[in-house]
């Protein structure tokens, strides 16, 4: 028999209560370890005020699983059906260059009506609602491959963030959620996703110069060994990175959490779960925002200083990276075929 729903009553901004029902509220979500549906939504309410601090007032899409984990997921970028009047969505372009509304979130009962629309992850895009053609978040995400694991992840993050210190960024760093690190700079929005793209590859580029063993910038699999990859098609318009603060679709149910530099070396992603994290938030605040004058938001950069290590470099002749598979042909391009094919298909 189903569960009988739950009706919640959340503050909102202006003092009146959002009312947010949750349908089946004891469904099972992550069935090896017993997370429920309204086990998530206690979560998000748990940890909105870090949540949103992070991923308020940005176009975001959400990766929604229906039937549970067991069950294949998929993305809603256009706004659900049935959203709430209070609900906000903002006008993005895409890749394609066709545009569409896309949901923002402002306030605790949004998130705990995604989780009734069956969200797990929260993608927001590294811009502000108002101005989402310029990147105001320097985003680079270190993906271990086969052979490596998180340690090697956070190795390659402490070199990285030494290299955005000399660029004059103030990195904040946070675990995937998974096997990897990501690394965050807030940035002035004074460039447009392509030039953002740029600056994240010339740092990824002076990186694996700097640690060629262990990084590296190929964008084929087959050409990555066993090293840390450094993805920077992340920075693309329209690819986004879990939240900080948002539960994964993995056993466990882990959570991508923000964490001090100094603590990085000694934690491990299963530390952080929907189960622990409102604990450790209640205990310990918010690692990206632990004083006043020390958040994120207080350390603005200047991206130019990553763009001119691009531009350095294509002075030298190095080329343009592949883009992602469903994008349009880009300018100076290389060949979007895979090494290995194009070996098979030369003459």
């Amino acid at each position: 028999m189903a569960s009988t729903a739950v009706t919640l009553e959340i503050p909102g901004p202006d003092g009146e209560e959002r009312t947010v029902r949750v349908s089946s509220p004891d469904r099972v979500v992550y069935p090896d370890d017993g997370v429920t549906k309204l086990d998530l939504v206690e979560y998000v309410l748990a940890v909105a005020e870090p949540f949103l601090r992070w991923s308020g007032d940005r176009p975001v899409a959400l990766e929604r699983y229906p039937k549970g984990l067991a069950d294949k997921p998929f993305f809603s970028k256009n706004p659900p059906k049935g959203a709430p009047s209070y609900a906000r969505s903002v006008m993005c372009t895409y890749p394609s260059a066709r545009a569409h509304e896309q949901l923002v979130l402002d306030e605790p009962a949004m998130l705990a009506w995604c989780v009734q629309m069956n969200t797990v992850t929260f993608h927001p895009w590294p811009v502000r609602a108002e101005n989402n053609d310029n990147p105001d978040e320097l985003r680079i995400d270190l993906d271990p491959q086969p052979g490596r694991d998180f340690a090697d992840a956070v190795e390659a993050a402490f070199a990285l963030k030494e290299l955005m210190e000399s660029l004059g960024f103030t990195p904040f760093v946070k675990t995937s959620g998974n096997r990897g690190v990501h690394v965050y700079a807030r940035i002035a929005p004074t460039r447009e996703f392509l030039d953002v793209r740029h600056g994240v590859i010339g740092i990824a580029r002076e990186l694996e110069r700097r640690l060629p063993d262990l990084v590296t910038t190929e964008w084929w699999k087959e050409l990555r060994g066993e090293k840390v990859f450094v993805d920077f098609n992340q920075a693309n318009r329209d690819r986004t990175i879990a939240a900080a603060y948002s539960p994964r679709p993995l056993p466990g149910a882990p959570v991508s959490m923000p964490v001090a530099w100094s603590q990085l070396r000694d934690v491990t992603p299963s530390d952080f779960t929907v189960r622990t994290v409102p604990g450790i938030v209640a205990a310990a605040g918010d690692a990206w925002a632990p004083a006043p004058g020390e958040s994120m938001n207080d350390h603005v950069g200047d991206v130019d200083a990553a763009i001119a290590l691009w531009d350095a470099d294509v002075e030298r002749g190095l080329p343009e990276l592949p883009f992602p598979p469903d994008y349009p042909k880009m300018p100076g391009e290389p060949p979007r075929v895979q090494p290995s094919r194009a070996k098979k298909d030369a003459p």
